[in-house]
């Protein structure tokens, strides 16, 4: 079998309800590089909240946050990296809509810190259970964004959505984070989960046909589509499943990737 790059998204595909590594999927992922292959995270988080999944896999490969919008290999200069930022401005232009678009907090992120507008805005796992105080208000941002979050309720995501891409339809894209809340992430115009696979499948010589890519939701979708082989879980989306070449046949919770890789790589 060809050296295969294997592209993970973490909420909802490699991690569990608890948002653990199981150690089965960290075993058979283990395994896998073991075998040759290369494993990259590519997910919505930054990589300070994904920073711990990385070493938990002793991974030294180069991976991909805030959907795209940074590519890079941590704590190395690595001639591929990719950052993507957007203006400040448009993060204080939607927070001058928040009541009017209903929303819970406004935030944004770089690869370093995160702002928020309020500081008891009940959701600090989004930040890994850091909890802010006055230097992480919205206030202090003073530079361009990778990323901004977004909360409102599950009956407006979509009307939120679609408002603020009409509005910054040249400058931003909206997506759907995974997760029981109606969390809505924003990053640079054309910067997809895909775009960065593909900065690391050149880098590394990687053909797109021995791309294998997991993923479960909206963010994922251009990711499951350019992979050679794309790979939905059973738990994902409907517009995942359609995308996508194969759908493991377990939940994020049953360690679906963990028991479909192993089947596909034989090992």
């Amino acid at each position: 079998m060809n050296k295969k790059l294997i592209a993970i998204d973490l909420d909802g595909t490699t991690l569990n309800a608890q948002s653990q590594i199981s150690p089965k999927t960290e075993a058979i992922l283990k395994k896998a590089v073991a075998s040759g292959h290369i494993v990259s995270i590519a997910t919505g988080r930054p990589f300070r909240i994904s920073e711990k999944f990385y070493h938990q896999l002793a991974l030294n490969t180069p991976m991909v946050n805030f959907n795209g919008a940074l590519v890079h290999v941590p704590y190395t200069q690595w001639a591929a990296e990719s950052e993507t930022l957007f203006s400040r401005d448009i993060v204080f232009e939607i927070l001058k809509q928040k009541n009017d678009l209903q929303l819970d907090f406004v935030a944004a992120e770089n690869r370093d810190t995160f702002y928020v507008d309020r500081l008891d805005f009940g959701s600090e796992y989004l930040f890994d259970n850091q909890k802010p105080t006055n230097d992480n208000l919205l206030q202090n941002l003073k530079s361009n964004p990778t990323s901004m979050l977004i909360q409102t309720k599950t009956e407006l995501a979509q009307t939120v959505s679609d408002t603020l891409k009409a509005q910054f339809s040249d400058y931003i894209d909206v997506r759907t984070w995974g997760g029981p809340n109606a969390i809505l992430e924003i990053v640079a115009k054309g910067i997809p989960k895909a775009r960065g696979v593909e900065i690391i499948a050149d880098s590394m010589a990687i053909d797109r046909n021995d791309i294998i890519a997991f993923g479960d939701e909206h963010n994922d979708l251009e990711m499951l589509d350019y992979a050679g082989w794309g790979v939905a879980m059973k738990n994902a989306s409907p517009e995942a499943k359609a995308i996508s070449n194969d759908i493991t046949s377990k939940t994020n919770d049953e360690d679906g990737l963990a028991d479909y890789l192993e089947k596909y790589l034989a090992i």
